[in-house]
């Protein structure tokens, strides 16, 4: 297609399995999202320093208010992807490894220390902290994996603001200090802007009320899509509302094209960095029914495929998919299956987004050197 030919002309072709002609058959090998390269992390001889997208495990579901079990959604993720999700993305023409791009599974940010939440949390984001200027895509997990994620990720593009600033003349006092809090884009069945519930406000329910406090996210520049369900109290997401995030629930997804959901994305988030988080329960159960709260009246596969693929051409910096519960998968692994494809639908909207962000890093370089 135009579009694949495109990809193939602007960057160089890069095989996974270049040492071979033909890669070994799905059922061999070491286990890895899509077969990517792996790099420990947890090796302290190890480094994220060459890598460009980080494929990440967080087996943590700590944070959950009532079915655990998403702690094995990474083991589960990673089996599908390997047995089930190829190099090219049909629909769209993409294949993200042939980018000028290096992929790789850099393993689990596990926790030593599971059984106290912000502990645990601070753990998570030390992980995330290790890897640099990487693009991490993460698999949870529970949904209160995000907030350490955001808070990582938040640290990364202040200190490269910070390097911006002083390679900017001094003259020049229109520079800012510090970047703005990120857009978000939330897909989930619920708002997950709660507040304290059993002690604590750091479970899975409030990660982005607290992102907001915390100013990691923008809530003007935030939609959530595909809210539904009954509530514990007729005002359990009025900090949505009230915040000013776009909350775009369930029945108006359902009535109106993905084109116009598209539009909509992109008209909250704008051209400035955003990070994704796909909540493997907007799904309907029927599609996903190994996830810890379920909702009937969700989304298709389909629908939430199509929803990522239209996310191409933002300045995706990060995303997840998270609450994938192998325990209560009884259907053959179909939600593993649904979270590895949906997990490759974004690394193929993340890819695009990651080479041209280092197009302009490398172009910067040359600039500086020609100075």
């Amino acid at each position: 297609s135009q579009h694949c030919s495109r990809i193939r002309s602007s960057y160089s072709h890069r095989r996974i399995f270049s040492s071979v002609t033909t890669p070994p058959p799905r059922y061999a090998g070491i286990t890895s999202f899509f077969r990517a390269p792996l790099v420990e992390l947890n090796d302290t001889t190890s480094s994220s320093s060459s890598v460009d997208i980080a494929l990440v495990g967080v087996p943590f579901d700590g944070g959950v208010t009532n079915r655990p079990g998403a702690r094995y959604g990474p083991r589960e993720v990673r089996s599908s992807s390997v047995s089930f999700v190829r190099r090219t993305n049909q629909a769209t023409g993409i294949a993200p490894f042939e980018y000028d791009l290096s992929i790789a599974d850099v393993g689990d940010a596990f926790v030593s220390s599971p059984y106290e939440l912000i502990g645990a949390h601070s753990e998570i984001e030390g992980f995330f902290e290790k890897m640099g200027d990487t693009t991490a895509l993460s698999v949870g997990g529970d949904h209160s994996v995000t907030l350490p994620i955001l808070r990582a990720l938040s640290k990364r593009l202040k200190k490269e603001q910070m390097e911006d600033n002083n390679s900017v003349s001094s003259t020049n006092s229109s520079s800012p200090l510090s970047p703005p809090p990120l857009g978000l884009i939330h897909i989930d069945a619920h708002a997950d802007t709660g507040d304290d519930y059993g002690g604590s406000r750091f479970h899975h329910g409030a990660p982005f009320k607290i992102a907001v406090d915390e100013k990691l996210i923008d809530p003007l520049r935030t939609i959530q899509i595909g809210i539904r369900g009954s509530l514990n109290h007729a005002e359990m997401w009025k900090f949505s509302h009230t915040s000013g995030m776009r909350v775009m629930y369930m029945e108006e997804f359902a009535a109106i094209s993905n084109a116009d959901v598209i539009e909509e994305i992109k008209r909250i988030v704008g051209s400035g960095p955003v990070y994704v988080s796909f909540d493997i329960d907007v799904l309907d159960p029927a599609y996903a029914p190994g996830t810890g709260t379920p909702e009937i009246g969700g989304m298709t596969s389909l629908q939430a495929q199509q929803l990522i693929r239209g996310l191409e051409g933002l300045d995706i910096v990060g995303g997840d998919v998270v609450e994938v519960s192998p325990p209560f998968d009884n259907t053959s692994g179909i939600t593993s299956l649904a979270g590895a494809a949906l997990l490759f639908e974004l690394l193929c909207v993340v890819a695009p987004a990651a080479a041209k962000r280092k197009t302009i890093k490398q172009t910067g370089r040359q600039d500086e050197q020609t100075k």
